[in-house]
């Protein structure tokens, strides 16, 4: 859930996720749309299904025989146990080396480095990386320099231990990198004054701080602009799913296209989707949000029409229609969530 997501947006997810499905095997045999529900909002949707699918695997080892997940207390009691090594942990899906590292030294206290966009500019500053740390030779100096230092703490701890309590410094050390850059060497205005490495560090000695980390420009933001259709018939409102291999795969949506240069109005922009014009199209909300470069603005209309119930099966597949209370149970994106949260029930007849 930390990977491309904030701490503080991270803690209610996480603690709903834990009440939901609070063990390896429970995450492994839960169903697409109950953990796309409950990382809806979180983005980056194939994150959940990697983490599926590395329960799986867990479960698929303890099964071949994997004496790495025996309980020894109870040998009698099946139990799923989350590896330790970093070889073992680099093999599961969607963990890539920062998140092993992180895993590694944080939970196991092992000397596996890390690095991430705060971890970057904190080394570039201190040690005065003027390359672009994109670039595959400055990547991985800054990967040794990361190595070296969680490897300096575990011998400075083995040293210092006294009799048998050690000190968990691989652990300290990364998350106080991590914590460094995120709340005193920030991006703008870091806090130098307070930073306790300041004597340490080229930037702040040579009055440079700017000048680190040496990026890319970022890419000019690009504005994109769809109109989605909210449909009802009979109290039910048509929704498809968006197929494997996109972004936001699986998750449902309203019927939307993109407006380009054609078509470039509501009634164009039905005909092609829903393959008719509707009588009347009324414009429902408006909702503006960003994924990566993108500028993204979706106008969202409402009709009424039995055509779009006709017209459905031949232009949208797979899809379907629902009323308001199995809508809510089902994963969407951002977006279509907000859509979606401006509908109101139909109200009850006396």
């Amino acid at each position: 859930m930390l990977q491309q997501t904030q701490v503080k947006t991270v803690m209610p997810y996480w603690e709903r996720w834990m009440r939901e499905l609070p063990t390896i095997a429970s995450l492994a045999k839960a169903s697409p749309e109950k953990i796309h529900k409950l990382w809806e909002g979180l983005g980056y949707y194939t994150r959940v299904r990697n983490m599926q699918k590395a329960a799986q695997e867990i479960i698929a080892g303890r099964r071949r025989g994997d004496e790495s997940q025996t309980n020894s207390e109870s040998p009698h009691v099946v139990s799923y146990k989350f590896p330790e090594t970093i070889d073992e942990v680099l093999a599961l899906p969607g963990i890539g080396r920062y998140t092993a590292g992180a895993i590694c030294s944080i939970a196991f206290n092992q000397p596996t480095p890390i690095l991430d966009g705060n971890v970057i500019r904190v080394l570039t500053r201190i040690y005065g990386i003027s390359e672009n740390p994109r670039e595959k030779e400055t990547n991985a100096k800054l990967w040794t320099i990361a190595q070296q230092l969680v490897t300096d703490a575990a011998i400075g701890n083995r040293q210092s231990a006294i009799g048998n309590q050690k000190f968990p410094a691989c652990s300290h050390l990364n998350q106080s990198l991590m914590e460094l850059g995120a709340l005193i060497c920030t991006p703008r205005d870091p806090r130098c004054l307070l930073c306790p490495v300041s004597k340490h560090c080229f930037a702040f000695q040579n009055q440079r701080i700017n000048d680190f980390p040496n990026l890319d420009k970022r890419p000019t933001a690009t504005a994109r602009r769809f109109a989605a259709f909210v449909v009802e018939n009979d109290g039910n409102f048509l929704v498809r799913q968006r197929p494997a291999g996109v972004v936001n795969a699986h998750l449902w949506e309203f019927p939307n296209i993109e407006l380009n240069s054609a078509p470039n109005d509501a009634a164009s922009a039905a005909k092609e989707l829903l393959g008719f014009i509707p009588k009347e199209i009324k414009p429902l909300c408006t909702i503006k949000h960003t994924i990566t470069r993108y500028r993204i603005t979706v106008d969202a209309f409402r009709l009424n029409s039995a055509a779009a119930a006709r017209q459905s099966a031949a232009n949208l597949h797979p899809h379907r229609w629902l009323p308001l209370s199995k809508l809510r149970k089902l994963s969407f994106p951002s977006a279509h969530k907000k859509i979606l949260n401006s509908l109101q029930p139909p109200a009850r007849k006396s």
